[in-house]
């Protein structure tokens, strides 16, 4: 079952784009040491949980929209996308996460990774002017 997540947040769009629709930018990303991004593939060192790496397969900085894949895990997972989308509206962003990933024994880590990690979001969108 896909895990979506969808929230506002009292930001423009283009403010939170800037963070998130960066692909190395890790400030905002819950449990991220380092990134390194080259050739669309996103590099992670993960605190506690070893490296991690992602395709990008869309980043359309018109539409706020970002698709990506993890091509590589510990533990392996059988199957990973993602997206995230940002909508305008009147009182900033609604910040839209899907992620479907299998096997579904994860999800409530990868749940609680996402969750977290819009806290961070959150609270690097109050640091910046």
């Amino acid at each position: 079952m896909p895990i979506r997540i969808e929230t506002e947040i009292p930001h423009k769009a283009e403010k939170v784009w800037a963070i998130v629709g960066t692909p190395d930018r890790i400030d905002w990303v819950n449990g991220v040491e380092s990134c390194v991004y080259s050739d669309g593939i996103r590099r992670f060192k993960m605190d506690g949980a070893g490296d991690l790496a992602e395709r990008i397969l869309l980043k359309d900085d018109d539409s706020f929209r970002l698709e990506y894949s993890v091509v590589e895990s510990t533990p392996k997972l059988a199957a990973h996308k993602a997206s995230i989308q940002l909508i305008r509206n009147e009182s900033g962003t609604t910040f839209v996460w899907e992620t479907e990933v299998d096997p579904a024994a994860v999800e409530p880590f990868i749940q609680q990774g996402m969750e977290t990690s819009l806290e961070r979001l959150r609270e690097v969108l109050a640091t910046e002017n």
